[in-house]
């Protein structure tokens, strides 16, 4: 394994939460916001109402940057988002998962949470050293992020309709 599972699971939501900037939006509304938690098992209160939902779509871009940022500024900007939010992290126990790092109160603020998880995922990434698991979508009309946590580092796509997208054009250019 490459990194611990809550260094993984934070990865995933980060670059799902910066995807979903890209079109069509899909963190458009509350319920969006709601299954974004549940699916990313996230923790902690929330508030349920539109400041939450526009906390949450304002930490795209700064995720975005943080997540292709080159070594040096990633590690920057880590410890502006820990500074800044104060985090200190506690070892916890939840949810049938083992030992795990949390860094703020189940009562802060949802995007804060993201923003502080996120930072602390990207501590293990920028001590390994594998930022390079990080990158933008190889289709060019895309924008989207890729978390490429395969043994061999081949994914290049952000999904899998890019992928296709992509393999139909070349298809099309050697026929065409």
């Amino acid at each position: 394994m490459l990194f611990t599972h809550d260094t993984v699971a934070s990865l995933v939501a980060a670059v799902a939460l910066v995807n979903s900037a890209e079109e069509p939006d899909t963190l458009t509304d509350r319920a969006r916001l709601d299954a974004f938690f549940a699916e990313h098992g996230y923790t902690g209160s929330r508030t349920h109402d539109d400041a939450e939902l526009e906390a949450v779509r304002a930490m795209r871009a700064p995720l975005r940057r943080l997540l292709t940022a080159d070594r040096d500024t990633a590690a920057r900007l880590v410890n502006d988002i820990l500074a800044e939010h104060r985090a200190v992290p506690q070892l916890v126990r939840h949810d049938g998962f083992d030992y795990h790092l949390h860094a703020t109160d189940p009562g802060t603020p949802f995007a804060e949470r993201i923003a502080v998880e996120t930072a602390m995922a990207m501590v293990d990434v920028i001590r390994a050293d594998e930022l390079s698991r990080l990158a933008v979508c190889a289709d060019d009309t895309c924008g989207g992020l890729v978390l490429d946590l395969s043994r061999n580092r081949s994914r290049r796509y952000c999904s899998t309709t890019c992928g296709n997208r992509v393999a139909v054009a070349a298809y099309r250019a050697r026929k065409g």
